[in-house]
């Protein structure tokens, strides 16, 4: 009789096990884009093409998701990023590299200093998203090399076994060519978002937003997204739009637009001192 009192409480137990277990397997997440995603929210990163800290951790701690580190048309180069990252590495916005190209060392580079979002421009065919997703996943489903680096340091201890469960990867539709083939490129495993480059699918096609053979390449690339069940991403201006629905990642503006607005804003309303209170000069010192 006590054996049998005994087995649904055995069984109780390795349910829980075996939950545990399948939990930790899966791993943790920290990629709050990522979950933010999932929750079916919207999420914006601010733009940066500078090397300076301190203007990375304002943009990091402004509001916000994600700041999109450009790294295809700036001369940045790996050694700054990874310093501006560390410098934040506690910021509510999750670091995101634009790379120049879906090569292995462009990427392993970019992954080992701690990027958790990995944009590849022109994608124009399947075998850029595909590499794309191999240079940035850990085996069994991609090849980067296990290496050194930040990563575990701003990440934690546990980055090896989370990394797969928190690397984003973003494919960029720039041109006629990629809209071709969208419905393949967005239906890679491991691609989480595709991109409709507004000013390069206009720069490539020569035919401008608004008119029916634009907007014709912009709902191609609508329906495979999401036929697809992955996420929609654009401009910023495109946020909100009805004629844009279903968007919901979006690439915003860069420090050197951010600074000319917030001067102008400062010098028409005057600057605010510490809790907002106009008319009160701010404490040296007491900005975060």
């Amino acid at each position: 009789m006590m054996t049998w009192r005994i087995v649904p409480v055995i069984l109780t137990v390795l349910g829980l096990t075996l939950a545990s277990a399948a939990q930790a397997q899966k791993g943790r997440i920290y990629n709050t884009v990522k979950t933010k995603l999932a929750a079916g929210q919207q999420v914006v990163g601010g733009t940066i093409t500078t090397s300076d800290p301190d203007i990375y951790c304002s943009m990091a701690n402004s509001g916000f998701d994600f700041l999109w580190i450009e790294m295809q048309h700036s001369p940045l180069n790996y050694e700054q990023v990874a310093r501006m990252i560390w410098a934040c590495k506690d910021a509510p916005a999750i670091p995101f590299i634009r790379v120049p190209d879906a090569t292995e060392g462009d990427i392993q580079k970019a992954t080992d200093i701690g990027a958790l979002g990995i944009i590849v421009p022109m994608v124009d065919d399947v075998k850029k998203a595909e590499d794309a997703v191999t240079f940035a996943k850990y085996p069994p489903i991609g090849k980067r090399s296990q290496g050194g680096g930040q990563y575990r340091a701003v990440w934690g201890a546990d980055y090896r076994q989370t990394a797969n469960d928190n690397i984003m990867v973003v494919a960029m539709i720039e041109s006629p060519l990629g809209v071709a083939v969208v419905d393949q490129i967005a239906a890679v495993e491991g691609v989480d978002v595709v991109f409709a480059a507004s000013t390069d699918l206009a720069s490539f096609s020569g035919f401008k937003q608004g008119e029916p053979k634009y907007e014709a390449m912009v709902t191609k690339i609508h329906d495979a997204t999401l036929k697809a069940g992955r996420v929609l991403a654009g401009p910023v201006a495109w946020k909100g739009r009805p004629e844009r629905p279903d968007f919901r990642f979006f690439q915003g503006p860069g420090e050197t637009a951010l600074i000319r607005v917030g001067a102008q804003t400062a010098l028409k309303r005057g600057e605010g001192g510490e809790g907002g209170r106009r008319g009160v000069a701010p404490t040296e010192g007491a900005q975060p």
